[in-house]
């Protein structure tokens, strides 16, 4: 199973859209899933392994945390979802107001692969949540990130470079409509790529 934690900002969506016009049309760019969007926390990658390796060490029971599909496809799942609820109730962050605003790319300067929604409001909160995860996430063999947590929402990412110049004259020069949300649950998502890209499912709600 591939995965990730994340925070879902699908009440703000049509604003995720509505920021996206600006690099809708532009060659070698495809837009992301409003829908789908999400601030991540901590990538997990495919997790079989590592979770059937902590399930040998330890057979602790699941939390009280709900779970939104079937855990024993993948043994050790209960694990890491009581690793990852611990941790969250643990953080000392309550529910909270994000804003999200503000363009950015990865990795800045000439080389654009991903153009990125920022956070206004709620940085310092999701901070917080990303370092607990990430402890949590490492106990169990998972790896850490290994670079500085910037919390965006992903709206396009590109495959050549025909119109890049054009995606870094937007970002420096047009400012998003602002959206702001309500956080009160952090998600582990299961991730399935798919022809028509990613598919992300709930497989645990964690509530703050």
């Amino acid at each position: 199973m591939r995965a990730f934690v994340g925070v879902d900002c699908a009440p703000v969506s049509e604003a995720v859209a509505a920021a996206q016009e600006p690099f809708r049309g532009l060659d070698g760019l495809g837009p992301t899933d409003p829908g789908q969007a999400h601030v991540t926390l901590q990538f997990l990658g495919d997790v079989d392994e590592t979770l059937a390796e902590a399930a040998d060490e330890s057979t602790g029971a699941a939390s009280a945390t709900d779970h939104d599909g079937p855990t024993d496809a993948v043994p050790g799942l209960d694990t890491l979802v009581s690793a990852l609820d611990s941790a969250v109730a643990g953080s000392g962050v309550s529910p909270f107001d994000c804003t999200l605003g503000g363009y950015g790319t990865f990795p800045e300067g000439d080389s654009v692969s991903v153009v990125w929604l920022g956070v206004e409001e709620g940085t310092a909160e999701l901070t917080r949540l990303a370092a607990a995860v990430e402890l949590a996430t490492t106990s169990l063999g998972f790896a850490p990130d290994g670079h500085d947590f910037t919390p965006h929402v992903t709206l396009a990412r590109t495959d050549h470079a025909a119109d890049r110049e054009q995606v870094r004259r937007i970002v420096a020069e047009s400012a998003p409509d602002s959206a702001r949300f309500r956080v009160d649950t952090v998600h582990l998502v299961e991730s399935t790529l798919t022809p028509d890209g990613p598919v992300y499912d709930s497989v645990a709600r964690l509530p703050l």
